[in-house]
Formats: C-alpha cells, sequence, structure tokens
C-alpha cells in the first residue's frame, strides 16, 4: 500500500502560552487515537507548537483503510431453511434486512449452533475521506477549560482560528476544519515575515517557517532559549535561575527567540531577594542571574521575540518597566521596617485563623506553649522555640507579605535579622513551612523544626477538635499533606516520640477549647497513622510491606520507618518467600489451636528437625534480642533468615498436630516461639510474592 506525509497546522491568535505544550502533546495523542480507531497505520508522529500554530507531522501512513470483511449474524441453521431446503420466512428476512439472494448466505459455528450468516466485503476509504474527521474531532476534544466563537463562525476553539494547512505529500487534502478551507499556505513571523508561505510538499514544513523566521518545534525553540541563557549567564559568571514552568510559558511565548540580558540598580539587591525575583519572574517572565552563593546579581534575562536591529533599546526598554516593579518591592521593604515584628501581634488578634479556634494570635499563642512543650524531643532551646512561634506569623500583617504573600515566614526571617533577633530564631520564622510539598526539603535548625511541628499539630488537632475532618476530596486546611509533613519532620530528625505524646501535647496547649478531649486524641492519632500507607507508597514502598509493620501498630513514627526499611530489605532476601509462606503457616496453625503457656520441653523433641529448628532459635534468640532492643530491625531480620532450612525441614518432617497431646503442646510452643521472633518487627506472614 502506498504510504504518505501527512502535514496539518492549525493557525490561530496567539495561544495560551502556559496550556501550550499540554495543547501540543493533546493533539498529537488524539490524532494517534484517531488514526488506530481507523486502522490506518503510520510510523510516527511529530507535534510541533508556536505561539500562533498547533501543527503534526505524520510520517508514512497508509493512502488508505486495508479492504476488510464483516460478518453479519442471521438465525439458526435449523430454522433458516424447511423440510425441503427452501428458505423460512426468518430467513427471507434476514436476506431483505441485508439486501442479498440466497446464494450469498454463508454458515458458521456459534458454540454448539450453526448459523446462517452474510460475509460482506467492506472497501477501505481513503486517508483523504478519513483525515479531516480524524483531525476535527482531535480538535473538538483537545483539554481546553474556555472555548471561544470568532466573527459569523458557529465552530469553537481556545483562539480565533486564522488558517488552515492539510498536505498529503505535495497535495492539499480537500476539507473545510474549524469553518477554514484547507489550503497549502502557511504564515511566518507576524513582524519579521507576515506574509503567507507556500509550501510545495509536507517536507518543506520546519525549514519553510526556519526561513520566515519561526521555529515551529517547541522542544528545538527550547534549546535555543536554553543555550542563549547559558551564554549570557556565562558572560557575567553567574547561574540564571530557571523554574520549569517559566521556561515553558517563555518558550511558547516567542516564534524567534532572541535572549537579552539587562540590570537594574544594585541599591534593590538590599531587598530581600525572593521578593525580587518572584515580580521579575512572575510579573515580568525574566530569568533571574545568581552568583556560585545563589546571592541574586543585577542582572536578568529577557527572551524577545524580535530580532532588533537595534537590541540596546529592547534592553532598555526592559529595564524601565522593570524598576517600578522593583522600586515597590523596596517601598514595601522599607515601610514594614517602621513597626517591630513583635509589635503586629494587635494585628494578628484581628485576623481569624478559623471561626471556632480563635485568631492568628490565638494560634501563635498555642504554638509557642507547644514549641516549649516539644522541646525536649526536638532539642531545641525551649527560649528560641517560643520567641520564634510568637514572631512567626507576624509578617502576615507586612506589606511585603500583602503584595507578595509566597514570602510569608521568608520576609520574617529578613525583618528579625533587621531587628537583631537571635540567627536561630530569625532562620526559623522561614523555616516554619518546611515542607511546602512532597520531596521538599526540612528545615534546617532545631527551633524550625520545632514550630514547624508545633504549627502542622495545632492546625490537625483543632479541625479535628470541632469536627471538621477531611472527607473524600474535601481537605480545605490541607490535613492530608500536613500529616505527611508531620511525620517527615518526626522521622527525618530522628526525634523519639509516640504520635500519642504529640497530640496529647498539642490537645493540653489548647486547653478548655476541645470539649471531647478522648474523642479528639482517638481520631487525631488514628488520622495520623493512616498516613503512613501514602507516605511510603510515594517513596516506591509496596503496600504489604506496610501493612506487615501496621500489623503491629508501632507508636513511634521513628520505630515505623525503622521497621519499614527492615521489611523492605528483608523482602529482597532470597529467603524471604519461603519465610513469609511459613511464618503465614504457622499464623494459621496458631489462630486455630490455643498455644499451651510455659518452656519447650527439651525431653520431648523426637524428630531431628524439631531440634535442629529448636537448636537454631536458642543459638539466635540471644544474637537477635539486642539487636531489637537497639531498634536494629534490618540485622535482626537479616539474623532470622537463617531459619529458613531448618523451618522448611521441620514443616517437612515434623506433624505439629501429633496425636500424643504432649508432642502436640510442644511442638506449637516452637511455633510460638518462633512467631513471636519474626513478630518483634513485623507480620512477614502478610508478605506478598
Amino acid at each position: 500500500m502506498t504510504q504518505h506525509t501527512v502535514l496539518f497546522e492549525l493557525g490561530c491568535e496567539e495561544l495560551p502560552p502556559k496550556s501550550l505544550k499540554k495543547l501540543r502533546d493533546a493533539l498529537r495523542d488524539e490524532v494517534i487515537q484517531g488514526l488506530n480507531d481507523a486502522a490506518l497505520k503510520f510510523t510516527r508522529i511529530e507535534a510541533y507548537a508556536a505561539p500562533r500554530r498547533l501543527a503534526i507531522k505524520i510520517i508514512d501512513v497508509d493512502g488508505a483503510q486495508a479492504d476488510s470483511q464483516k460478518r453479519f449474524d442471521g438465525p439458526a441453521l435449523q430454522a433458516a431453511y424447511d423440510a425441503d431446503g427452501q428458505p423460512t420466512k426468518a430467513l427471507e428476512g434476514f436476506m431483505r434486512g441485508q439486501g442479498i439472494g440466497v446464494e450469498q448466505v454463508s454458515t458458521f459455528q456459534a458454540g454448539k449452533v450453526e448459523k446462517v450468516c452474510y460475509y460482506k466485503d467492506i472497501k477501505g476509504q481513503s486517508l483523504d475521506a478519513l483525515l479531516p474527521e480524524i483531525l476535527q474531532h482531535a480538535l473538538d476534544h483537545l483539554p481546553i477549560a474556555k472555548r471561544m466563537r470568532s466573527a459569523a463562525s458557529r465552530t469553537e476553539f481556545v483562539r480565533p482560528v486564522k488558517w488552515v494547512l492539510l498536505l498529503k505529500d505535495a497535495d492539499v487534502i480537500p476539507a473545510n476544519i474549524q469553518d477554514h478551507r484547507a489550503d497549502r499556505f502557511s504564515y511566518g513571523h507576524r513582524f519579521h515575515a507576515p506574509e503567507a508561505i507556500e509550501l510545495k510538499h509536507a517536507n518543506d514544513y520546519l525549514d519553510a517557517l526556519r526561513d520566515a523566521k519561526v521555529i515551529a518545534d517547541f522542544d528545538e525553540r527550547q534549546q535555543i532559549i536554553d543555550k542563549q541563557i547559558q551564554a549570557l549567564s556565562d558572560e557575567v559568571n553567574a547561574t540564571a535561575i530557571v523554574p520549569d514552568d517559566l521556561r515553558d510559558e517563555v518558550t511558547a511565548l516567542v516564534e524567534w527567540p532572541v535572549a537579552l540580558r539587562a540590570s537594574f540598580e544594585e541599591r534593590f539587591l538590599a531587598v530581600p531577594q525572593e521578593a525580587l525575583i518572584t515580580t521579575m519572574q512572575d510579573n515580568q517572565k525574566y530569568f533571574c542571574l545568581v552568583d556560585q552563593a545563589h546571592k541574586l546579581q543585577p542582572y536578568f534575562i529577557t527572551i524577545s521575540n524580535i530580532e532588533s536591529k537595534d537590541p540596546q533599546q529592547i534592553i532598555e526598554g526592559n529595564e524601565k518597566v522593570v524598576r517600578p516593579r522593583l522600586s515597590d518591592a523596596e517601598f514595601f521593604f522599607l515601610q514594614d521596617q517602621k513597626q517591630a515584628l513583635a509589635s503586629r501581634k494587635d494585628k494578628l488578634a484581628n485576623m481569624v485563623f478559623q471561626a471556632q479556634l480563635g485568631s492568628l494570635w490565638d494560634k501563635s499563642q498555642r504554638i509557642a506553649k507547644l514549641a516549649v512543650a516539644l522541646s525536649p524531643f526536638t532539642h531545641a532551646d525551649a527560649q528560641y522555640a517560643e520567641r520564634a512561634a510568637l514572631l512567626a506569623k507576624c509578617d502576615l500583617t507586612s506589606e511585603l507579605v500583602g503584595e507578595f504573600p509566597e514570602l510569608q515566614g521568608i520576609a520574617g526571617t529578613y525583618y528579625a535579622r533587621l531587628e537583631g533577633e537571635n540567627e536561630e530564631v530569625a532562620q526559623a520564622l522561614g523555616e516554619q513551612y518546611l515542607p511546602k510539598f512532597a520531596g521538599d526539603v526540612l528545615p534546617q535548625t532545631q527551633t524550625g523544626t520545632t514550630i514547624a511541628l508545633a504549627d502542622r499539630l495545632d492546625t490537625l488537632v483543632g479541625i479535628f477538635a470541632i469536627g471538621q475532618a477531611p472527607t473524600g476530596s474535601k481537605d480545605p486546611f490541607a490535613l492530608r499533606r500536613s500529616a505527611i509533613g508531620i511525620l517527615r519532620l518526626v522521622i527525618e530528625n530522628q526525634i523519639e516520640a509516640s504520635i500519642e505524646q504529640l497530640i496529647d501535647a498539642t490537645i493540653d496547649s489548647y486547653g478548655s477549647i476541645i470539649q471531647d478531649p478522648a474523642k479528639t486524641r482517638q481520631d487525631a492519632v488514628a488520622f495520623l497513622e493512616g498516613r503512613y500507607r501514602a507516605k511510603y507508597e510515594d517513596q516506591g514502598v509496596a503496600v504489604d510491606v506496610i501493612q506487615a509493620v501496621q500489623a503491629l501498630a508501632p507508636k513511634s513514627p521513628l520505630d515505623f520507618d525503622k521497621r519499614v526499611n527492615a521489611v523492605n530489605h528483608f523482602r529482597k532476601l532470597a529467603e524471604a518467600q519461603a519465610l513469609a509462606a511459613a511464618n503465614k503457616r504457622v499464623a494459621n496453625i496458631l489462630a486455630k489451636e490455643t498455644a499451651p503457656s510455659g518452656a519447650v520441653d527439651e525431653s520431648l523433641l523426637q524428630e531431628a528437625t524439631e531440634q535442629a529448628l529448636y537448636a537454631e532459635l536458642q543459638q539466635l534468640s540471644p544474637i537477635v534480642q539486642p539487636l531489637l532492643a537497639a531498634k536494629d530491625y534490618t540485622a535482626a531480620l537479616s539474623k532470622l533468615a537463617a531459619l529458613r532450612t531448618p523451618i522448611d525441614a521441620f514443616f517437612d518432617h515434623v506433624m505439629v498436630m501429633a496425636e500424643d497431646p504432649a508432642l502436640k503442646a510442644n511442638r506449637l510452643r516452637i511455633l510460638v516461639q518462633l512467631r513471636a521472633l519474626f513478630m518483634s518487627v513485623a507480620d512477614i506472614s502478610v508478605l506478598q510474592h
């Protein structure tokens, strides 16, 4: 079958930059699905996207569907003909419906019944006939939140459509897509080459547009931007901050990228650099430059969409635009310094945290009390922790945070340093919100760890106390994320505290506000324990490993973590599968039989294999017990792996449920000892292999 190269381009007004990459990928995926559904084979699809166009190139696509045959089923053979072999009314009705004569009737075996049927030859449709509908269907199913109509057209799209190009090799495929007649014309750069470009062949697309100052390939355009940014950064011995989202957005804003480095006055560097970086990135789409110590430098890089004859004019224009924004940040920063952080508590007292739980100042006082209670666990200085907690929310009333909400905590750190607060206290103000998301860094100071923990615990316990626990997808206070943060703070800082201790300390800090402390305690503890699975599954830990540890319900998150790591390691050992199966067998036996108390009677050990297992247990127990006491569960399970061979031999040669009651009781005691050793770490009988 003849194969072709097909090029489709949809020309539009400027497409939403934050959605461009997603639209490109969705168009490709939808077209692939459409071609597959139509049974049109192809080698690959290349997808392109630029501010004013979405395009795909289909390589080696079939010119038509293959011819096929479709079976139409009729009545059972027995009911199709009468005794004389003439068609019955049932068969005549079937033939009428299909428009066929008796000579075209065939039969097939449907299970035990033979039926009549008609095999209809279906001529494969051409690519030209199928493709317009596939493309329109793909456009109709793009992930567009809000569609619009333009002019008199009744079709909808994310932006007004200006042209449609559809070529099969050198020929235009007749089509009407988005109310536009397909043609062979594209258009170049809006300013450099706005005239129409006539494409002779589908393979000419990228080169023809490049000549017209358009890099149609999104990825190629992004690589050009990366190289230009790198070159300009190297010239001033700096490193560019290039967030992925901003990089994608800027790539989606330009057709012909030209990177230019501009500068701003060094006096602005006295302002918190996070504020400057935020305003330059979010408002101006600039890439900021930092030195090796990650200190902001007085430069930024802008990506122009024009190759100017006088680039200095563009540079000066951007410098002129950014100056008022930096001046605003400077103004807010200087204004805030006129009022001490601690004096802002009065404003906090007028800011509601939650109607039933009081103001942000009430919360700050609770956090301060809780931080002092947590200090012995976190090894923080109680005075520092209390001071940091009382200052923690004060910057929420500042002008700088009012303008740049993402600077909460960070602004407080700057102001605290300017006011001469202890460095640990100042740093903790920025660290209180860490971790902000899964995989984020944790506080570096003990004080920061303490108030980060206290803040999350206060919110969690308070919300449970007023009966507003998360339900389904509703979690307005982000308690699920908060709970994972609590577990990470405890585990990764090696804090030896049980969940009950943390919740009890938090309930104490609330005082009489909590109407039912017992229920609040029970619900909050259960919620935190319930987050283990989400936490470890995100790390790639198998569910059965988590369940093996949950079966023992360890009280401390740190202890839970050590057990999970141990079981995860054990699961990879060669002996794990057999030992898990053996433990399951032991658990089943002991669930049915009440194991007698008392020690194993060595005189009743008749079989060599039960003697060997008991001897191994006696030998291993004094080795494993100190490891368990030291919570070195990984080493303990590794030692217990040596039991595989004697356990297998025991079950192969020993009848546990012996007729002699004394023998049976003695053998059950061995199993009790065996089970207890493994259960000191986890219930490995639940491991799946």
